[in-house]
């Protein structure tokens, strides 16, 4: 039998919804005015720009950014036409291939972090306060831990 959700649940359900929804596309369109960066192009950049060798196979990529793997092809190809990535092969295994950050992608995400950071605190972190957006962060992680859980099964 379902379990149908209260006015209550509802409400807070809708909200979640429009939030998540708003803010995606307040940040994307904020990089995307300031540095024609979508959200996407900057998460593969970020991912790129974190690891030690600047480049990730595309599979490790894919999981990284959540995407399907042929999503993430598409996009890493407009990146590659933009000159910040390079697609490389793997030596050792012909069938994977890498996502290399290009130094023309490191000036990208350098001069991006930091307005997109100053968007990610004026819609969300200072909106929420301290105390609330510690308590956005630890839902979040149940919620995130609780469906890669399901995931594995």
């Amino acid at each position: 039998m379902t379990r149908w959700l209260t006015d209550d649940e509802q409400r807070a359900w809708r909200a979640w919804i429009e939030a998540s929804i708003l803010l995606n596309q307040r940040l994307s369109a904020d990089l995307q005015r300031l540095h024609d960066l979508t959200l996407a192009d900057y998460e593969i950049l970020v991912h790129l720009s974190e690891h030690s060798e600047r480049r990730m196979r595309m599979s490790e990529l894919a999981e990284a950014t959540l995407v399907s793997r042929s999503r993430l092809s598409h996009q890493v190809d407009r990146l590659v036409k933009r000159g910040f990535v390079e697609r490389q092969e793997c030596d050792i295994d012909k069938r994977g291939s890498f996502a290399a950050l290009t130094s023309e992608g490191w000036t990208a995400i350098e001069t991006a972090a930091p307005d997109h950071v100053d968007s990610v605190r004026e819609h969300l972190v200072d909106v929420l306060g301290p105390k609330d957006f510690a308590s956005l962060g630890n839902a979040c992680t149940t919620i995130a831990k609780n469906l890669q859980a399901s995931e594995q099964e």
